[in-house]
């Protein structure tokens, strides 16, 4: 039997095992998912437009569901729907590695499933959620996909899920969420209707190179921080009396690079310890817990 032949029964096999298990998501098909459980759909965070959306199966059957849990900084969502006996995909217990062997599958704007073949090229990989904050772990592939494949399976020569893909990273490379442990305990908790509540100062930022040249345009020395644009009403961060124009340059004792740094340290929760530059003036402020409401 040629390789060629051998491949093409591979990618065969896989369809018939994923496609009824893979879905649309949105009325237009604005990206994928995949069926996990009895009612539920898993897909990432950013294909949502809100706590409803259209789901349409292989078949053509489309049903509305509902989110039952969103991490967002984690860009996943899982979905309660009919899936009207879809056989959930399993797992994959095998981490991938380099080299590794694997087929996208994703929801179609025509109906069915697309089905293509690439290999994992990288892994433990970063991109940045919809929330802006860092995802580690990623693995990286060259399974092509095209627009409305975010969401869609990632899956091994045996049907199994070894990652949700979430990201293009360029011409020819994709990301996904891998199957690991902790990204599994994540999807369960979501299934369970567990959204997680992470700590928030209630800040929008400029970028860093806006920064530089405000403070250059004031005739302010340049320093490496955060450059606060605006503060939300009855946030944390205004409680502290942080202001438009702050510039964090510290958190709980270490500089502040970038945004990673200050989600880094908001992952350990409140209080928070930050240093700003006002002005030229340098000043120590204690960002408190938002009270309950």
């Amino acid at each position: 039997m040629s390789v060629l032949t051998e491949l093409q029964q591979a990618v065969a096999a896989v369809a018939e095992t994923a496609a009824p298990s893979v879905v649309g998501i949105g009325s237009r098909v604005r990206g994928s998912g995949v069926v996990i459980a009895d009612g539920r759909v898993l897909t990432n965070a950013h294909n949502l437009r809100g706590s409803e959306t259209t789901v349409r199966f292989a078949d053509g059957r489309t049903a509305r569901g509902t989110v039952v849990g969103a991490d967002w900084d984690g860009d996943l969502t899982v979905v309660e729907v009919d899936t009207a006996g879809a056989t959930p995909l399993a797992w994959s217990d095998a981490p991938a590695a380099i080299g590794t062997p694997v087929f996208a599958a994703a929801a179609s704007a025509a109906g069915g499933v697309r089905v293509s073949v690439g290999f994992v090229s990288s892994v433990a990989q970063v991109f940045h959620g919809p929330g802006g904050r860092r995802i580690d772990g990623s693995l990286e592939h060259t399974a092509p996909l095209a627009p409305g494949s975010s969401g869609s399976a990632l899956l091994d020569a045996d049907g199994k899920l070894v990652g949700l893909n979430t990201n293009r990273v360029g011409e020819g490379f994709y990301l996904a969420l891998p199957a690991s442990a902790s990204v599994r305990a994540r999807v369960e908790a979501l299934g369970r209707g567990e959204t997680p509540a992470s700590p928030r100062l209630g800040i929008a930022v400029a970028p860093a190179h806006v920064a530089r040249h405000l403070r250059r345009a004031t005739g302010l020395p340049e320093r490496a921080g955060i450059l606060i644009r605006e503060v939300e009403d009855d946030s944390p961060a205004e409680a502290a009396g942080l202001a438009q124009g702050d510039l964090l340059v510290a958190v709980g004792g270490k500089p502040i690079a970038d945004l990673d740094d200050l989600h880094a340290a908001l992952a350990n929760g409140f209080p928070l310890e930050l240093v700003l530059v006002r002005g030229a003036e340098e000043r120590t402020v204690t960002v408190s817990a938002p009270e309950a409401r």
